[in-house]
């Protein structure tokens, strides 16, 4: 039939067609889009007892329209994604029951139950003890898993070649790692930070840095990443008493540097952070980096013993953790100026009252951490530097 856009009417009868609903009496669909990309719908039971979610790719950017398209086979990484995942943290993500690649459609487990983590954070929740050490050993097992210490070369070879990306990958490239520090349309801030939005464009050594941390990314195929791994991609909430977080949206997912998913999530943790303080609600949020570090480092340590080629020893997995540290230093710092001069702003400083004095913080603590990356060795370093602005 070929690709068709799905309309709610449409997702009774398409479920029952790919095999997932059988009773389409007994179906209720409602369309629960929001993010920029995509298409979301929930189908549920008239008794509450299940339920399904369909997800699918379309040909533009959503809030858009056909005037800035989009290549849906970005539902392909998605998939694909998901699918790594699955294989070593299948408890980290949504339960995948199918993907339509003619339709870039798929269908997966109903998380309305949960909530997003941006949102309760926004609200003034705390991160709790759980969600930052699960995010730490969910990039662990997924880098050490599709790294050349986990997965033999031949394997590695195709999926970085399956994995590839090039439209997504030039949104990155171009929004996160360039057009911040350049005159460009897409750019836009609030007046309380036009000093320094000049001055980082004028600023000779932050673009230099910068321009290592892109050329990183455009060459880097370290593992395969989720590639969009901030607080709002993160749903959390209980059930049956116990904590849970799935990682959601992987759609931005390629063969790139591991320290571009910690960056990013660090990046979304200190600036949430920095709208706690400004609220006076300041609670756990200093604690999220150094969380998620120590998982991420105590679970990549655990399975180093069983890395396919023991050329690499002990002394190399210091040294390259080091690096990792190091570059998610670095990434965090790009993620935190692009939200506040660049293209897409992050709701925890523009729902605030006043942000100025918040964004002015994370814009210093940004640069900082871009430009100090190799100096600051450790979490009480880069606190350090939080404090002093």
């Amino acid at each position: 039939m070929g690709y068709r856009i799905l309309e709610t009417d449409d997702i009774p009868a398409y479920l029952s067609e790919r095999g997932h609903w059988e009773d389409l009496g007994d179906i209720a669909v409602r369309e629960v889009s929001d993010g920029n990309m995509n298409r979301v719908f929930l189908a549920s039971s008239a008794d509450g007892t299940r339920s399904l979610a369909v997800k699918q790719a379309l040909p533009w950017v959503r809030v858009a329209g056909p005037s800035w398209p989009m290549n849906p086979d970005r539902a392909d990484a998605e998939a694909r994604a998901y699918e790594q995942i699955a294989k070593v943290a299948p408890d980290k993500i949504p339960a995948i029951h199918g993907y339509d690649p003619e339709n870039y459609a798929l269908v997966m487990e109903d998380m309305s139950d949960l909530e997003v983590l941006r949102t309760l954070l926004n609200e003034g929740a705390s991160y709790g003890p759980h969600t930052s050490a699960r995010i730490g050993e969910l990039v662990a097992r997924l880098s050490f898993a599709t790294s050349d210490f986990g997965m033999p070369s031949a394997e590695r070879k195709a999926l970085i070649a399956a994995s590839v990306s090039p439209e997504l990958c030039e949104i990155t490239e171009d929004v996160v790692l360039s057009e911040p520090y350049l005159e460009h349309e897409h750019n836009h801030w609030h007046e309380g930070v036009d000093d320094l939005a000049v001055s980082f464009r004028a600023d000779a050594e932050l673009r230099t840095e910068v321009a290592e941390l892109r050329h990183l990314f455009m060459t880097g195929a370290q593992a395969l990443l989720h590639g969009d791994l901030h607080t709002g991609s993160v749903m959390v909430g209980t059930r049956d008493g116990a904590p849970v977080v799935r990682v959601f949206d992987p759609e931005f997912s390629f063969v790139g540097p591991i320290g571009f998913d910690l960056g990013l999530y660090w990046a979304n943790a200190l600036v949430s952070e920095e709208r706690a303080r400004a609220l006076g609600g300041l609670t756990d949020h200093a604690d999220q980096l150094r969380l998620s570090w120590e998982a991420f480092e105590t679970e990549f340590r655990r399975l180093w013993p069983a890395r396919v080629d023991t050329f690499f020893d002990d002394a190399y997995l210091d040294r390259f953790l080091r690096k990792v540290w190091t570059e998610s230093l670095g990434y965090a710092g790009t993620e935190i100026i692009r939200r506040i001069i660049g293209f897409a702003h992050l709701t925890d400083l523009t729902t605030l009252e006043d942000p100025v004095q918040a964004s002015r913080r994370a814009l210093l603590i940004g640069r900082e951490l871009i430009v100090n990356r190799r100096e600051l060795a450790d979490v009480e370093s880069v606190r350090a530097v939080v404090r002093a602005m």
